[in-house]
């Protein structure tokens, strides 16, 4: 209850705020700034070396990157099919691919299955939307933000220096160790500032009245994201006769709303920056309806 009345909060004030003249309208590319140069690297570093492989544990993560990959392909072939823009599909390729399988994942899932499921968060979370957010968001936000050709070779080097890559190479060389207390104090104070941070600059960009052509892209990446998403891992659970609460939490995590840190990836890539925005804070908001469709249509 104390994470969803943090959601709501931070949306909140972040929205009030955006009413007044306290803040600079270059208030939330510096927060997401933050974000991707301090708060999402100070997670990964903290919640990689915590993993372990097992068999039974890779099914969060099959799924996971089924699902991502598949919606990709949707949200592509919809974006050619409905003319949209070269920013507008980037921001779609972004957001709704790339789900807020940590923040909303785990009290979400912790609420229907119990702590004792939140392993396979971890393992849908981490090896899956976050590792997808570091390789598959850079290559999105450079592709899509570039005015010209890409340059391969200079779209490898943005990757390399992308620092929740840089994070996560560093990372799996220490999984299954643990940091000494006072870094992972460190890290630990900092990893906790993505959530209020990423929320605050998702309410400072809401706006509840979208332009007329953005409505369209709005409906589409929602409908992606919060029903076609699920569906297809529920199709793949059924594919494969998995029944286990692996493969259900790994339905619900596909069921989380948009990712607020692809948010913040496309806002600083300049991809539709309030349309992205709109997407997850309503995302958010419609997700408690959606998630809760899904858990009583698997159990």
């Amino acid at each position: 209850m104390e994470n969803f009345a943090l959601i709501f909060s931070a949306i909140f004030i972040g929205y009030i705020l955006s009413k007044s003249d306290s803040f600079s309208k270059e208030t939330p590319l510096i927060l997401n700034q933050f974000i991707l140069y301090i708060s999402a690297p100070a997670l990964i570093l903290l919640k990689i070396p915590q993993l372990s492989f097992s068999i039974d544990t890779l099914i969060p993560v099959f799924i996971a990157w089924s699902v991502m990959s598949i919606s990709a392909i949707a949200i592509f072939y919809l974006s050619k099919l409905f003319s949209f823009t070269k920013e507008v599909t980037g921001s779609l390729m972004l957001v709704a691919v790339l789900g807020n399988t940590s923040y909303l994942g785990i009290p979400m899932v912790s609420a229907y299955f119990g702590e004792d499921a939140l392993g396979y968060v971890v393992m849908y979370d981490q090896l899956g939307s976050f590792i997808a957010l570091s390789t598959y968001g850079t290559f999105i936000s450079v592709y899509y933000s570039s005015t010209k050709d890409v340059d391969i070779r200079a779209l490898f080097l943005k990757i390399l220096s992308f620092p929740p890559f840089i994070a996560l190479v560093v990372a799996l060389f220490f999984m299954g160790t643990s940091f000494h207390p006072v870094i992972q104090s460190v890290l630990s104070s900092l990893a906790s500032t993505i959530v209020p941070l990423a929320l605050v600059a998702v309410g400072l960009q809401l706006r509840f009245r979208l332009p007329k052509e953005d409505m369209k892209p709005f409906s589409i990446a929602l409908g992606v994201k919060l029903i076609f998403a699920p569906l297809v891992a529920i199709f793949i659970c059924a594919l494969f006769g998995w029944e286990s609460e692996a493969a259900l939490v790994s339905i619900m995590e596909s069921s989380m709303a948009p990712m607020i840190t692809a948010a913040a990836v496309a806002s600083m890539a300049g991809l539709a920056p309030r349309l992205s925005s709109a997407i997850v804070g309503y995302g958010i908001l419609l997700s408690f309806a959606t998630t809760w469709i899904f858990y009583h249509l698997i159990t």
